[in-house]
Order: C-alpha cells, then structure tokens, then sequence
C-alpha cells in the first residue's frame, strides 16, 4: 500500500509523520485490498483550539473509503478518522463476504 501524506499549512515534524503512518499502516490488517492512501493534515483558519483537521481517503480494489476528522490535536484527529475508516472497511468486508 502506498502512503502519501500531505500537511497544508504548516510543516509536520517526523514524529507526526510516523504517527500518521503507523495508523493507517494498520488498517491494512482489515482489508488487503487497500492500494492507495492519501491523508492531509490542514489547520484550519477557526480561532478554536479544535482547528487541525486530518482527512484520509483510501482506495481500495473498486472501492474508496473517506473519513474526514476535526480535533485539538492532529494525533486525535488521524486517531478517530482511523476508527471511522476501520468501521467502514468492516462493513465493505461483510457485504463481500455475503455476496459469495
């Protein structure tokens, strides 16, 4: 699966990076059919302290997964954005599996 991470701006340290990437690394146990991953991490403009958002879009053989989240923190936000991509790709999974 290929990874691609994107910050808009601002400049995301190593650390997030590797965050970010072990996340969705581990959403690949669900479903192998994941080929493609595309995550952007955005501050946005608000003057809340809940203004980092991460969205991950995932494209899977005929499939594309999306789950966008907005936190205080860019580590809770790629966190629950996860948790939805996880629940989707369960879902996408059983629907296969009653098709066979």
């Amino acid at each position: 699966m290929t990874i691609n991470i994107q910050s808009v701006h601002f400049n995301a340290d190593r650390k997030l990076l590797n965050f970010v990437n072990e996340k969705v690394e581990k959403l690949n146990t669900f479903y192998d059919g994941i080929i493609n991953s595309e995550i952007t991490l955005r501050l946005d403009k608000s003057s809340t302290s809940e203004n980092k958002i991460s969205e991950i879009k995932m494209l899977g053989k005929g499939h594309e997964f999306f789950a966008k989240k907005q936190c205080a923190s860019f580590e809770e936000a790629t966190d629950l954005a996860c948790e939805a991509l996880k629940t989707q790709i369960t879902k996408h999974k059983s629907k296969l599996l009653e098709q066979h």
